[in-house]
C-alpha cells in the first residue's frame, strides 16, 4: 500500500483541474488508510505493554517532525525548483515525496516481518522468545480466531468504544495541527519567520512524547499520564485564548502542543494491550480507533475560522474541553478495567497477568 500511495502522490503532479485533484486525493486517502493502524498493530505484536507506547511514540515522532519541517521543506522546493524543467514547484513537491516514499516502501517490503514466528532475520530461538513473551503478556489470551469473530469481539467490547471516543476527543483537541502556521502567523511576523517559529513546538513535543511514553511504560500506568498531559494542554489552550502578550501567546502554543501530542501513543498502545485477547480482535480494535479518531478532522476545521483571529477563542476553549473529555474517558476506562481485574482475581483460573490502567 505504501508503494501505491507513493505512485498516487506523484500522480498528483499531473492533475489539471479540480475533479482530477479531488480523485487523486480520494485515492491517496484510500491507499494511506491502512498504514497507521497496520504499523501500530505490527508494533503491538512484537512489544509488551511496558514497551509498546515508547515504540509508538518514536513512530509518531516521525509524523511530528514531518509536520515541523513540512513548511520549510515546501519553501525550499518552491524557491529552488519552481519551474525547473518547466514543472511548477508544488508539482515537484509531490513528485519528490512520492519517489522517496516508493524507495522506502521497496526496502520495507523485504525487511518488515508479518509476525514474530515468521521473521526471517531472527534465529529460531529469538522467534520463539518474541512469540512466548507476548503470549505471557496478554490478558485472557484466547489464541487465534477468524477475522469476523475478531470483528464481533471488538464491537462487543465496551473498552473498544471508550478508546474510540477517547481517541476522537484527543484528535479533536489536536485540530490546531492543520492551522498551526495560521495561528503562529497571528504573532505578526513575516512568512519566513512564521515558518521557522512553527518548528520548535513540534520538536519539543516530539521529545516530550517519547519521555511521557517511556515513563508510562516504566511505571506500567496510563490514566495519570494521560490526565497529566491533558492538564498541560488545557493550560496551554486557555492561556492562548486569554492573553495578547506576544511572548505569552507563543509559549502557550508550545505548551498546548506538548500536552496534546504526549497522549497519542498512550491511547493506541493502551488499546492494543487491552484488546489483545486474539490477534484478530487487536487488529480490528486498532483499526476502529484509528478510523474514528480521524473522523474528527471532518468537523474540527469549522472551529478555526480566520474571523476568530488572533486568539481563536472558540477553537481554543473547545480544544480545552476536548482535552478534559479525553482525561475523563481515561478514568472511565480505568474503572472498567479495575472491575475486570477484580473478576480475574476472583476467578478459579490462576493468572498473573492483569489489565493495566
Amino acid at each position: 500500500m505504501m508503494m501505491l500511495w507513493a505512485v498516487v502522490s506523484a500522480l498528483t503532479a499531473v492533475s489539471k483541474d479540480f475533479t482530477g485533484l479531488l480523485l487523486t486525493r480520494f485515492f491517496l486517502g484510500v491507499t494511506e488508510a491502512p498504514y497507521y493502524p497496520g504499523a501500530i498493530y505490527l508494533l503491538s505484536i512484537f512489544y509488551t505493554r511496558k514497551e509498546v507506547a515508547t515504540r509508538i511514540a518514536i513512530l509518531y515522532t516521525g509524523n511530528i517532525l514531518a509536520t515541523a519541517f513540512a513548511g520549510l521543506i515546501a519553501a525550499g522546493i518552491f524557491h529552488g525548483m519552481d519551474n525547473l524543467a518547466g514543472i511548477a514547484g508544488w508539482k515537484w513537491l509531490f513528485i519528490l515525496q512520492g519517489a522517496v516514499t516508493f524507495v522506502i516502501a521497496v526496502i520495507g517490503f523485504f525487511l518488515l516481518p508479518d509476525f514474530p514466528q515468521t521473521t526471517k532475520w531472527l534465529t529460531q530461538e529469538e522467534r520463539d522468545l518474541a512469540y512466548n513473551r507476548m503470549e505471557l503478556d496478554t490478558v485472557a489470551n484466547k489464541g487465534e480466531t477468524s477475522t469476523w469473530n475478531g470483528l464481533r469481539q471488538a464491537a462487543k467490547d465496551p473498552m473498544v468504544w471508550i478508546f474510540c471516543a477517547m481517541a476522537h476527543m484527543h484528535l479533536a483537541a489536536n485540530g490546531f495541527k492543520n492551522f498551526f502556521p495560521s495561528v503562529v502567523k497571528t504573532l505578526g511576523f513575516n512568512t519566513t519567520i512564521t515558518l521557522v517559529l512553527t518548528c520548535p513546538p513540534y520538536l519539543i513535543a516530539g521529545a516530550v512524547t517519547i519521555a511521557v511514553s517511556w515513563s508510562s511504560g516504566k511505571f506500567n500506568e496510563r490514566t495519570w499520564h494521560i490526565t497529566a498531559s491533558k492538564t498541560v494542554a488545557v493550560v496551554g489552550f486557555i492561556s492562548a485564548a486569554a492573553t495578547m502578550n506576544l511572548a505569552g501567546r507563543y509559549v502557550s502554543m508550545v505548551i498546548f502542543t506538548i500536552g496534546t501530542y504526549g497522549v497519542n501513543s498512550l491511547i493506541l498502545g493502551w488499546c492494543g494491550s487491552v484488546c489483545g485477547q486474539t490477534k484478530e480482535k487487536k487488529a480490528v480494535a486498532i483499526s476502529m480507533v484509528t478510523m474514528i479518531m480521524n473522523v474528527s478532522f471532518i468537523w474540527t476545521p469549522y472551529l478555526w475560522p480566520s474571523s476568530d483571529e488572533p486568539r481563536y477563542v472558540i477553537a481554543m476553549s473547545s480544544s480545552a474541553a476536548f482535552s478534559i473529555a479525553t482525561a475523563l474517558l481515561a478514568w472511565l476506562g480505568k474503572i472498567i478495567l479495575k472491575k475486570r481485574n477484580e473478576k480475574l482475581r476472583a476467578s478459579p483460573d490462576e493468572t498473573a497477568v492483569f489489565y493495566v490502567y
